[in-house]
């Protein structure tokens, strides 16, 4: 997640939509007053040319806005602190604290086709696994299955940012987004966790009617408004 005062913008970050790619691809526009939040240890090393987390530290972990019986026995996270990775709009919005800037800076977020996006997830899950559960049991069983992108760019139900990119013309979004407020993309996208995936089918292949139309109806309302279909 990413506010750049310097060139008015805000940066969504959601899941499994090439959001650390995008990440590192815009540190290296930031400035030196702009917030940009933690990435893992891995993806930190990735940031050659561009910055580091910066200015994403607001208070001590002690007046973290999580109970504490979420802090998982004093594990603290980026999110005890301040600003954090996958942040929602009503988070980033109220840790600004600051309705001008919410209001006057670009914000954009990514999605991507929730069918394929559920088995990059799937995949990710149990990348270490040497045997994972099929995908139906993952969808059927796994009460951290669902993906909250739709969370990440809305308010109130309503999406909260002026632009929308879609996975599947990453590059191409990304710099209609920064045309927006001045800027180019001058190189290709860093490739940050594409070799998770690991079985390289068609999504469509993992699914049958009943998890295709599970994962429909959870993500009905990103599919209405990108028009994706299976």
């Amino acid at each position: 997640m990413i506010v750049s005062h310097a060139h008015k913008f805000i940066f969504l970050k959601t899941k499994k939509t090439a959001g650390t790619s995008i990440e590192l691809a815009l540190t290296k526009l930031c400035g030196d007053d702009d917030i940009i939040t933690p990435l893992t240890a891995i993806d930190e090393a990735r940031r050659v040319e561009g910055r580091g987390a910066q200015n994403w530290k607001l208070h001590g972990w002690w007046n973290s806005p999580r109970p504490f019986w979420k802090r998982r026995l004093l594990k603290f996270t980026a999110a005890d602190y301040g600003f954090y990775n996958h942040m929602t709009a009503e988070a980033a919005k109220t840790l600004l604290n600051d309705d001008a800037v919410w209001r006057s800076y670009f914000k954009f977020a990514f999605d991507r086709n929730p069918w394929d996006r559920q088995v990059s997830f799937y995949q990710h899950r149990y990348r270490k696994e040497p045997a994972p559960p099929p995908f139906p049991d993952f969808i059927h069983g796994d009460k951290r299955a669902r993906i909250n992108n739709y969370e990440i760019y809305s308010l109130g139900g309503d999406v909260a940012v002026d632009f929308v990119g879609r996975y599947e013309s990453l590059e191409a979004d990304l710099k209609q987004a920064l045309s927006q407020v001045g800027l180019t993309l001058d190189e290709p996208l860093p490739r940050a966790k594409g070799t998770f995936r690991k079985d390289k089918r068609p999504y469509r292949e993992f699914y049958d009617d009943d998890t295709r139309d599970i994962v429909g109806d959870w993500y009905a309302r990103e599919i209405k408004l990108l028009d994706y279909a299976f």
